[in-house]
């Protein structure tokens, strides 16, 4: 645990506690009295009401929409499903920057709802509630499909043979299973939507914000670190709670499973009730997730002199760029493929050690690291990246011009997803093969090397994978620590956005679409290396489900 609790302590509780500390304390006086001032300010709970119901409203909208989708993706059998799930899983490791353009481009000024309408949604919450539930649908369809396909079904046949209903045999026998997958999935959605950022202030517009976004402008614009200080505290706390409240419940329900293979419980549909909720789930994907992709693109591709890549040999350009930028903006493509990949070797590492640690040692102090490592997915990206500036700016860690800061930032928000994809794996592997291997004389290292890597080869490939997806495309912290001479793409996104004109616009959407395609070609590979699932029926944690 050594390596994942410096890494954590230095690179993220270190910079966070200096920038409370730096807006609260002045003259070695803490200011407390100060949380009630701001608390007190109507403006602040205003954006703490709404960060608050927009996230659960979010959260329910989300469960709403993608569960009927995670029954078929569990359940069902179809042609090209494998293409499928892997189209879904897109939005969900796409920057929320790229998901508030294309939602401009299909809801926003000159979009394509305003184009054959007149429909604008943008500045309206509406934009932004669509937006969570384009950007979390994967979460719910894998964390819960994930289990559900390996929920023997005949337990909820034998209820329904015992003469309960379908509705009472799927609420006693299939629900009570699925809960910590549930529980887990609306932990993530709600975190995602409770400190939702890119997509709030693309969408939102001066009418609405949420915390991370009053927290970046009170630090960015305003200078306000006493206020940005409080508004941090109070995301860290509640943060804290949903956490605490969502592990008393896992813990109370947890209990093994005896699980089978998913390819035993999915079948092609039968009837037409079933093939109209197939053909329902599909019309969802294609107007909920694929259409505002497919506008994206439309508009990357539409210049002023008709369809073609005038908006892609722009970004070769510096000139194109009116001083938006030191460099052409092609340049963020190969920066951020560069971040990503150390950022992904950094998460890897420190994952993988935290994983091993969870999975050898029992007790409080290792649950409560457990819960730890899912705070970079809460806490203000904002906060983390100004109080990088602020704390590693003095030997041994000045690193302020160094380039390594950006890929530090990333991973720590890939190191949650890399425990969590190898945790489950881990904890399946039979501790009697690594006794029986120590019997023999192997070294630790060797047993690790013969016995646990082969197991866990294809989970830590597809962890590395989620990890450099969420590291391309992490927005927060990097926007204010990303040299102006090495901008990454989502960071080369709002910058473009901000700037008026029809070519900065157009840049903007073909920078999304690269990353677009990007993070979907990482998920095609990935989807080839899902894990095979064995049919021996062995506990696994349910509420990791598949992330």
């Amino acid at each position: 645990m050594a390596v994942p609790v410096a890494f954590f302590a230095l690179f993220f509780a270190y910079p966070v506690v200096a920038i409370v500390g730096r807006g609260l304390e002045i003259d070695g006086v803490w200011q407390f009295g100060r949380i009630g001032e701001v608390l007190g300010r109507a403006d602040m709970q205003r954006v703490l009401w709404f960060t608050t119901w927009q996230a659960l409203a979010s959260t329910a909208l989300t469960l709403l929409i993608a569960l009927p989708g995670a029954y078929v993706f569990a359940r069902f059998d179809f042609p090209g499903k494998g293409a499928l799930r892997a189209a879904v899983t897109v939005p969900f490791v796409l920057p929320t920057v790229v998901v508030g353009t294309a939602f401009l481009a299909l809801l926003g000024r000159g979009g394509l709802l305003d184009e054959l309408w007149g429909i604008r949604l943008d500045t309206t919450v509406w934009a932004i509630l669509l937006a969570h539930v384009f950007f979390n649908y994967a979460v719910v369809v894998r964390t819960v499909g994930g289990l559900w396909a390996q929920l023997d079904p005949r337990q909820e046949e034998a209820a329904r043979v015992l003469g309960a209903g379908r509705f009472a045999a799927w609420r006693r026998v299939t629900l009570p299973a699925l809960a910590p997958a549930l529980a887990a999935a609306a932990l993530m959605v709600f975190l995602f939507t409770f400190t939702s950022f890119g997509v709030v202030q693309i969408l939102g517009g001066p009418s609405y914000s949420t915390l991370e976004v009053e927290i970046y402008r009170q630090t960015a614009q305003l200078l306000d670190l006493s206020t940005a200080a409080v508004l941090t505290l109070v995301q860290f706390a509640a943060v804290g709670i949903v956490l605490a409240v969502h592990a008393w419940t896992v813990r109370r329900r947890e209990a093994a499973l005896r699980l089978v293979d998913p390819a035993r419980t999915a079948r092609r549909p039968r009837g037409a009730g079933q093939w109209a909720l197939l053909g329902g789930v599909l019309a969802t994907i294609v107007l909920l997730l694929l259409v505002p992709l497919g506008v994206l693109v439309e508009r990357s591709l539409d210049g002023p002199g008709g369809y073609g890549f005038d908006y892609y040999r722009a970004l070769g350009s510096l000139d194109a760029s009116g001083g938006t930028f030191l460099v052409p903006p092609v340049e963020a493509v190969w920066n951020s493929l560069e971040y990503a990949l150390v950022a992904t070797g950094i998460a890897v590492i420190v994952g993988g050690l935290a994983a091993a640690a969870l999975t050898r040692r029992a007790g409080r102090l290792v649950r409560g690291f457990d819960a730890l490592l899912m705070l970079p997915l809460g806490v203000s990206a904002v906060t983390v990246g100004f109080g990088f500036l602020i704390t590693l700016d003095e030997p041994p860690l000045d690193l302020r011009a160094s380039w390594i800061l950006v890929p530090l930032a990333q991973a720590l928000v890939g190191v949650p997803f890399v425990v969590r994809i190898m945790l489950p794996v881990l904890r399946a592997v039979d501790g009697r093969l690594r006794e029986a291997a120590a019997v023999l004389g192997a070294s630790p290292l060797r047993v690790w090397r013969e016995v646990d890597l082969p197991l866990v080869r294809r989970a830590l490939l597809i962890a590395a994978g989620f990890a450099f997806a969420v590291s391309l495309g992490e927005f927060g912290a990097t926007v204010f620590i990303a040299r102006p001479d090495n901008p990454t793409l989502p960071v080369a996104v709002a910058r473009l956005l901000g700037r008026p004109g029809e070519l900065n616009y157009g840049q903007a959407m073909a920078l999304s679409t690269i990353l677009m395609v990007v993070c979907a070609s990482a998920l095609l590979l990935l989807e080839r290396m899902r894990p095979r699932t064995s049919s021996r029926g062995a506990p696994i944690d349910r509420s990791a489900g598949e992330f």
